[in-house]
């Protein structure tokens, strides 16, 4: 099913549709192993914050990422970002229970439909919790779908 919802995302981006990345700010979901709520907006220029609550059967993690971003020579539209942050994630006690803190970064492709208020974005967020038993985790991130606002 990822991988259907891959090619989907990337043929979307490289579709002849004409796309634009002047956008503001974004409200959505992305879709990860679970799913979450994701708020990005930009603060100046090329730089945004991301907002991202996720919830899953674990529990739920709350992630804040930095986010600096440049364009893709013609590919109107695509964009590619980069960044640090850092998240809190509260567990059930089946997965470890309590409260934990952590360092995350993230690496992706944002798109921004033309003539239509829709943001696409495919990024990988690696992180690394600290406390007992927690360490790196490389397979947080995933696919966001938002509605932009100016």
């Amino acid at each position: 099913m990822r991988k259907i919802i891959a090619f989907i995302v990337l043929l979307l981006m490289f579709s002849s549709s004409r796309a634009q990345n002047n956008y503001r700010t974004a409200l959505g979901v992305k879709v990860w192993d679970g799913g979450g709520i994701s708020f990005k907006h930009f603060v100046s220029g090329n730089n945004a914050i991301e907002l991202i609550g996720y919830f899953w059967n674990q529990g739920a993690r709350i992630t804040g990422l930095y986010e600096i971003h440049g364009p893709i020579t013609g590919a109107s539209g695509l964009q590619w970002y980069i960044g640090p942050g850092a998240h809190i994630g509260f567990y059930n006690t089946k997965f470890g229970g309590g409260s934990f803190a952590g360092i995350d970064g993230v690496l992706g492709l944002d798109y921004k439909f033309n003539g239509a208020p829709i943001n696409l974005s495919l990024d990988w967020q690696p992180s690394f919790e600290f406390g007992n038993n927690r360490g790196f985790y490389g397979s947080w991130g995933g696919l966001g779908i938002r509605y932009t606002f100016k």
